[in-house]
């Protein structure tokens, strides 16, 4: 991994406001992160904290009102190829199979710069890569909810994109489900090394995955809190991680984070404290 002198990824005293009935919304305020090459970024915070309109930011689909943001010295102020976005619901298109949903991210790209044959082994490169060749020619309607995610991450992959952001990807799944992406995430990020920004509200999927967690104070006017990080060899082994007193040091500290230091802002409910207790971490 790069050092963070590289200057990848930098975003500078970003801020954005919302028009709304009542005047101005300030959403987001000061945001400032440098992210390397080869980073696994997670944001997470409670709800309202601006995670995903950070990604938005970065992604070109929001317009900074103040600051900016800037890809190898390159100012970002609209969506591009190199800025890959993977959401919580596949968004695949219905009438097509798994490799034409690909396919058509690849021509999109790559539309004279590849040849047929090329575009073929590029495509099938990709939907190997999330183990998912044996259903290249299903339909969403014929495949499972965490194949269709995996179909939408090939789809992202297969634009060779500098950054893969990535909104909740895994929170509409089960549990088994959404270990076995995880897995697969990572091994991703080991073959290929993209910089990932991933938001999150699952506390052991921000550690597990993550080289650092951005945490989010509460909005209106949100910010980065803190930043912690996550110094666990990779690669890295979610049984053997549960054993661990590094890993569940930076489990606590994210833990602090969200229901002690925000805590004035944003009282824990006693249904909260309840999950707490039982070992929920998903954040609200």
């Amino acid at each position: 991994m790069n050092t963070l002198t590289d200057k990848h990824l930098e975003l500078t005293q970003v801020g954005i406001e919302f028009p709304t009935p009542k005047g101005p919304f300030c959403a987001l305020k000061e945001v400032n992160l440098k992210i390397a090459k080869g980073e696994f970024i997670s944001l997470i915070g409670h709800s309202g904290c601006g995670k995903s309109t950070v990604l938005n930011i970065v992604a070109g689909l929001h317009q900074a009102t103040q600051g900016g943001v800037l890809l190898d010295n390159k100012e970002v102020n609209q969506p591009g190829p190199e800025r890959a976005v993977v959401f919580q619901n596949h968004s695949l298109l219905p009438w097509l199979t798994a490799y034409q949903n690909v396919e058509l991210a690849v021509k999109q790209v790559f539309q004279g710069k590849m040849n047929k044959a090329e575009m073929k082994d590029w495509i099938n490169h990709n939907l190997e890569l999330v183990h998912m060749t044996h259903a290249a020619d299903k339909r969403p309607d014929e495949i499972s909810g965490g194949m269709k995610q995996r179909v939408g991450i090939a789809r992202a992959l297969a634009m060779q994109p500098k950054i893969l952001l990535m909104d909740e990807p895994f929170g509409a799944l089960d549990a088994l489900t959404r270990a076995h992406l995880q897995d697969s995430l990572m091994e991703i990020h080991a073959d290929l090394g993209n910089t990932v920004i991933m938001i999150t509200h699952d506390v052991d999927e921000a550690v597990l995955l993550s080289d650092r967690i951005v945490m989010m104070t509460n909005g209106p006017s949100a910010t980065v809190g803190e930043i912690l990080n996550v110094d666990l060899a990779r690669p890295r082994d979610r049984l053997a991680l549960a054993d661990q007193p590094e890993y569940n040091h930076y489990r606590h500290q994210v833990l602090k984070f969200l229901y002690e230091k925000q805590r004035k802002i944003e009282p824990v409910s006693a249904k909260k404290k309840s999950q707490l207790k039982s070992g929920d971490n998903q954040v609200a």
